[in-house]
């Protein structure tokens, strides 16, 4: 089975969500996600700054609850290679789902959040090493909307487009001073004021 790319699969298995809702599995998954070829547990071992044994349990851990599998061998075959089992997933959100449902969910994006929170951290940090263009652009921002669900929901759709081209793994020759860059869409309801 090869990875597959375009629709978003839906993570809604609370097993699943508690599997996720670890800091170094998350970005195992992000990793894999984003490698053509795959991966092994030294190379992810780099990736989230563990021992390739500790890397291999949250492997083990990620391909239990079917989010990696095993990808084409390299080499003579003796060392395991992973890959994710889909490009882009999606966790939760059905209003409805069971209370257990709920806890996981909240969990997973709890430290899905922490996450992209040390994303934006890591950058704070090292800021001075940015000086130009790259110090020029990022950015951090947010803005209240005044919008309906439906109009949300085509918002992102257009986001969606306009990013699509620029994907690091749909970009085929990105020019050479081209980065990875984080870029984080946060969209949620706020609570109504009391007048």
């Amino acid at each position: 089975m090869g990875v597959t790319s375009g629709e978003r699969v839906k993570i809604n298995d609370p097993a699943t969500m508690r599997a996720l809702a670890h800091p170094a599995r998350l970005e195992l998954l992000e990793y894999l996600s984003q490698s053509v070829e795959g991966a092994t547990a030294t190379q992810c071992a780099g990736v989230v700054d563990l021992s390739p044994s500790a890397t291999s349990y949250h492997l083990r851990a990620l391909a239990k609850v079917g989010l990696i599998q095993d990808a084409p061998g390299r080499g003579d075959g003796r060392e395991r290679v992973w890959q994710a089992s889909h490009r882009h997933y999606s966790v939760g959100g059905d209003p409805d789902a069971d209370p257990e449902e709920q806890a996981a969910e909240t969990v997973l994006a709890e430290v899905y959040l922490a996450r992209q929170n040390e994303k934006v951290r890591r950058f704070l940090h090292r800021r001075e090493e940015e000086r130009g263009p790259w110090f020029e652009v990022s950015t951090i921002t947010d803005q209240t909307l005044a919008i309906t669900a439906e109009e949300l929901k085509e918002l992102l759709a257009q986001v969606d487009r306009v990013v699509q081209p620029f994907l690091r793994l749909s970009r085929e020759r990105p020019p050479g001073d081209a980065r990875d860059v984080s870029f984080q869409i946060r969209a949620v309801p706020l609570a109504p004021r009391e007048m």
